[in-house]
Parts: C-alpha cells; structure tokens; sequence
C-alpha cells in the first residue's frame, strides 16, 4: 500500500470561504483527505461536496459524538452535503488551536455509491475537546474527480488539507 500526496493547500492571509481540489488522478485505490482547520467566527460546521454535487440530496450519514462529559448520535439522509459538526476549531476557542480532520473514501474511482468515514477532533484548552466519527455514503456512482469543503464564514489563516490517493 502506498499514500502519494496529490496536493497541499494552505489558506493565506484574509481566509478562505472554500478548498477544493480538482482533477483528482484516477489510478488510485482510495482517498485520504486530511484537515487542519479553524474557522475566522464561531461557526465550525464543515460542508463536504463530492464532484460539485450541491443539490441532488445523495448524502447520508450517521454521527457518533462525545466529549468527556456526554455522547451524542445523530443520522441524517437526503442532505445537499456532508455535514461535518465543529469540524473547524471556532474563533472563540483556544487561540492557534486547530482541528484535526481525517476523511476517507475508498474506491472513489469504481462505479458504485461511494461509502465515506469521517474521523474529527476539535480542540479548546480552556474548556474541553470533542470527538467525532461518521459512517456516510454519497448514493452516486459517479468517480470522485473533485472535493470540497466549505464554511458559513472562512476558513482562518493556516488552514491546510493535504489530499492522498492510496494504491
């Protein structure tokens, strides 16, 4: 098994309101995406798109969450996205505090639906820090050829998501 990095992007000075990459390469296995993120405002809620797809409602998922003190679960079908909760560490938390985002899609090339784990930790030193795990499908058999992730306000400065095809 081998992870090659396809592309790095950090956000400069001023934010970025998205990150996309675009042209993946499809002579991989998987895709490996990972995330260093804080959000500019108080709103670390991430939205993931696959291949631009912003309206069809194919996303699903199913959230396990906790935080030390209490475990929440939630699931949802037929969304314009993937919803990824506090998936950017928020202005208000510790300051140079990011979160820590892993998502993996195999088979992103095949002619199936494409079965999504999400993996996410966010980080406030003064009051606690959460953990997040997602099951998530895309009902699309499309191959994946772009990802994005955006925010309801900017990614900070020093965001940075490294996209990795596995083969």
């Amino acid at each position: 098994m081998t992870m090659t990095l396809v592309e790095q992007i950090t956000v400069g000075s001023g934010g970025a309101a998205s990150i996309e990459f675009t042209g993946i390469p499809q002579d991989g296995k998987d895709l490996k995406i990972l995330v260093s993120a804080r959000s500019e405002t108080n709103s670390g809620d991430i939205m993931a798109y696959l291949n631009g797809d912003k309206t069809s409602g194919d996303f699903s998922r199913v959230l396990l969450k906790g935080n030390g003190g209490s475990v929440f679960s939630q699931d949802s079908s037929g969304a314009n996205y993937l919803l990824i909760n506090n998936g950017a560490t928020e202005s208000g938390d510790t300051a140079n505090t990011f979160s820590s985002l892993e998502i993996y899609i195999p088979n992103y090339a095949g002619s199936q639906n494409k079965s999504i784990s999400v993996n996410n930790v966010g980080e406030n030193n003064a009051t606690s820090s959460d953990i997040s795990i997602y099951a998530a499908i895309w009902a699309d058999t499309s191959a994946v050829t772009s990802f994005e992730i955006e925010l309801n306000d900017d990614f900070a400065e020093h965001t940075t998501a490294s996209l990795y095809i596995i083969s």
